[in-house]
């Protein structure tokens, strides 16, 4: 060895920031560095360093490498506050990287992405901060760069990586260089691009004004003949208003959609940006392998995939661009795309995902280990990288990971007039990370930018063992959004990840619990009161999920919402309506016109199809918090069964925008996710009488826009704040003597703001027959119904023609399988 330090036993109590940082770590021995060998640490952490136990006598007993994530963060504090990545002016650029460890770092400048280098120039390295840098005379712009670093790596040692930047705003074709520009420069604006999406934006002043469609760019227009064929699959798809796609998204922004939130947009490992099969698929039965064979075939050299495996997180993915070689296009091409869609109408939004990352270690797509080894990503006890989230963990509660989050949602937000971000696997993140992503936001752009995200509890920092998560239960009081798996699991039955036979066994509110049992259901045996306390569920996610409103539940207790209990949690969960993300169906597991496959009865007709569905969109549109939609919700799509659509081509993620098919029935899905339940899945892929017709197709479309201009109609169904819903909503229809198919709620209207209605009710009866519902408390009252059902356009005719309301009783009459609103005026 070089030489050592001798470290000073402190027994067995940690200093209270040291203690809190590394709460996870079991008791054991405690020690220090002595002072006077505090200022060599920075030095020696470019180095190999070993901890050994040894004997009195000097024999080595034990020796393990450290984990230096604490280090780095305490030696450089102020790295936190250093500007990163590439400084662009008329007259000079500058490069800046977070190197602590690194012993020297270059940087080589390249004329095109593809050429020769001209040009290398050694870094300089700031002490303070661990930032090395460089400035150039001139403007570079145009150019591209990588960074030679020579760096220590446990188990390897000293080696020269060659990496992009993790800063990069744009790279070359498979992200091999970096491409220098300023964002702000005039010829990567395209024209307009300086006057803000006034109108879009003005749909939303609260974030439960939101309304959201999950939508991925290359299954947007891949399909669409209407496209022109260079731009199928791009972000230019966006800007031609007269596709068959756009005229859809036009017709659900006029209906008061106002959220695209795009899948992963920024720069993905795992598509190739030059020359990617498109794979033939072979014509064949409903139920055939042939289909999933031929996708499976190139599934690892096809044009799709979700692009949850990030590479760089600040540059926009270049398979989307027409032109994945040039730095540029895919800059303009991406805003191209957001003014497209702000023209018509919508915001945009983005998914990150700050999770994890595609690679580690010394692997060619792996950046961020490659720069700092040991620092960015999660570690457990044997120091390799913590992978609960399927890939190699990203660890946001170290100083510098988390940065780069807040640096890179910053960057989106004000340089792609990003409005909105769904950050992936939410809870493997610091609440104080989401926190401070939110205040540099909204300080840089002047406005709210609203953040929502998954807050599902597990792996390796559950129940706040690493920090205090941004999760469910977490983010109480953030105004940060989390999904609502109470509504989807009560909407559609079952779990996330049922299995096997349990697919149509299971089923929910909408398709058939105990009410109308399908042929393999066990809903048979199973009691009244089962599909009671699916109802329960559904009416706390009617009232927003707030921990502290109260209803009288089925057993007639009256029960703050956060009494109700759905799996050992709470199912009433935040302390305001902003903080709630409801959805029934989104890019993970099967459609919701898919699961419905599985769990309605075989001789449910395609209209009662259609119903249901539209039945499970009444319950998210209706219930207070935010709606999420899965793109093709309202047209019925299918992914023909498939669970996990993530890797299964264009084939099995197809939409058809003209209407004409869902997709169901179009071969057997991957095994890879599907396998468990393949005998089931092919039975059902035969069945004609499931799949839809366009009569059907039509229909589920005229449908959702219908519930999406109640909506819009009126502030009473995206109240803003906990103290308006408890004060205004009241839940009816509950207790013991309730009838269960039927889930309804009232609000009162007086005085607020955009309600433009006195009083609202409405009911959804998800049953075969009509209901009738009294409620004494509206008797003597004028409803009417809302303006909507009586339109003459109206795409659903049993409002008008079947429903009734008389005053003198307070007597409702829903229609079968209906989702209504009366209003008094």
């Amino acid at each position: 060895a070089e030489g050592f330090i001798t470290l000073q036993s402190v027994g067995q109590q940690l200093l209270q920031p040291v203690a809190l940082r590394f709460l996870y770590v079991a008791p054991g021995s405690n020690f220090a560095v002595a002072d006077p060998d505090l200022p060599r640490l920075a030095e020696l952490h470019k180095k190999q360093i070993v901890l050994v136990r040894e004997t009195a006598g000097g024999a080595v007993q034990d020796a393990t490498l450290l984990q230096i994530a604490g280090a780095m963060d305490e030696i450089y504090a102020p790295a936190r506050d250093a500007v990163l990545g590439l400084n662009v002016t008329p007259t000079t650029t500058g490069f800046k990287l977070w190197a602590p460890t690194a012993q020297r770092v270059a940087v080589c400048i390249y004329a095109s992405g593809a050429g020769a280098m001209v040009e290398q120039q050694n870094l300089i390295a700031d002490n303070l901060t661990g930032v090395w840098s460089q400035t150039f005379t001139g403007d570079l712009s145009g150019r591209y760069y990588t960074y030679l670093v020579d760096v220590f790596v446990p188990g390897v040692g000293i080696v020269r990586n060659r990496v992009t930047d993790p800063y990069s705003i744009s790279l070359t074709t498979d992200s091999k260089r970096s491409y220098i520009a300023n964002l702000n420069a005039d010829n990567l604006k395209p024209a307009g691009w300086n006057a803000p999406p006034t109108a879009a934006r003005a749909k939303v002043v609260a974030q439960t004004d939101m309304s959201i469609y999950e939508l991925h760019v290359r299954d947007f227009s891949a399909n669409d003949g209407t496209v022109s064929q260079a731009y199928r699959g791009k972000y230019m798809a966006f800007t031609e208003a007269n596709s068959n796609g756009m005229k859809h998204l036009k017709g659900l922004s006029d209906a008061g959609l106002t959220d695209i939130h795009f899948l992963p947009v920024f720069d993905i490992a795992t598509i190739p940006e030059k020359n990617c099969i498109s794979p033939l698929i072979p014509q064949a039965a409903a139920d055939s392998e042939a289909q999933q064979d031929a996708v499976a075939a190139t599934a690892g050299v096809d044009c799709f995939n979700w692009g949850y495996d990030p590479q760089h997180f600040n540059a926009p993915e270049g398979s989307y661009a027409t032109d994945a070689a040039d730095g540029a296009t895919r800059i303009i091409e991406f805003r191209r795309m957001v003014q497209g869609l702000n023209a018509i109408g919508l915001r945009v939004g983005m998914d990150v995902v700050f999770n994890h990352t595609s690679s580690s270690s010394q692997f060619e797509r792996s950046v961020l280990d490659r720069i700092v080894p040991g620092y960015y990503h999660r570690l457990n006890g044997s120091g390799r990288v913590e992978q609960s989230s399927c890939c190699e963990n990203t660890a946001s509660e170290n100083m510098m990971m988390g940065k780069l989050s807040v640096d890179s949602v910053v960057m989106w937000a004000t340089q792609y007039n990003i409005d909105s971000f769904r950050y992936d696997l939410m809870a493997h993140m610091p609440r104080s990370v989401l926190e401070e992503s939110q205040a540099k936001l909204n300080a840089a752009t002047g406005r709210k930018i609203n953040l929502i995200g998954e807050g599902w509890n597990f792996g390796e920092v559950a129940n706040n063992q690493r920090f205090l998560q941004a999760s469910q239960i977490g983010l109480n009081g953030s105004g940060i959004g989390s999904f609502n798996d109470r509504l989807r699991d009560a909407v559609r039955g079952g779990g996330c990840c049922d299995s096997g036979d349990n697919l149509m066994r299971n089923q929910g509110f909408i398709n058939g619990l105990v009410y109308d049992v399908n042929a393999l259901s066990v809903n048979s045996n199973r009691p009244i009161t089962d599909l009671m306390r699916a109802a329960d569920i559904l009416r706390v996610a009617l009232a927003g999920s707030i921990r502290d409103f109260t209803m009288q539940n089925y057993n007639n207790n009256t029960v703050a919402l956060q009494a109700i209990d759905y799996g050992g949690q709470p199912a009433g969960y935040v302390l305001e309506p902003s903080e709630v993300v409801n959805y029934a169906d989104n890019h993970d597991n099967q459609t919701l016109f898919d699961i419905n496959a599985y769990k309605l009865p075989l001789s449910t007709s395609r209209d009662d199809r259609v119903r249901a569905q539209m039945l499970g969109a009444a319950v998210v549109i209706f219930a207070q918090g935010v709606p999420y939609f899965h793109a093709g919700i309202d047209i019925l799509r299918s992914k023909s069964l498939d669970a996990n659509s993530y890797d299964s081509g264009d084939w099995f993620n197809r939409i058809d925008w003209s209407y004409n098919d869902n997709y169901f029935g179009i071969g057997a899905p991957p095994k890879r996710d599907n396998n468990s339940a393949y005998g089931l899945i092919k039975s059902l892929l035969v069945r004609p009488e499931i799949k839809p017709t366009s009569v059907e197709i039509n229909l589920a479309k005229d449908m959702f826009r219908d519930l999406l201009k109640i909506r819009a109609s009126t502030t009473l169904l995206r109240l803003k704040t906990a103290n308006d819903i408890k004060s205004r909503l009241k839940i009816y229809n509950t207790g013991s003597t309730q009838i269960a198919t039927v889930v309804s709620a009232y609000v009162d209207g007086a005085n607020y703001a955009g309600a433009n209605f006195k009083e609202m009710i409405y009911f959804i009866n998800v049953d075969k027959a009509a209901q009738n519902i009294t409620v004494p408390s509206e008797r003597g009252k004028t409803y009417v119904l809302h303006p909507v059902h009586t339109d003459a356009a109206a795409a659903d005719k049993r409002p008008s023609t079947q429903a009734a309301f008389d005053g003198a009783t307070g007597r409702f009459t829903v229609p079968p399988k209906t989702a209504m609103v009366w209003v008094v005026k």
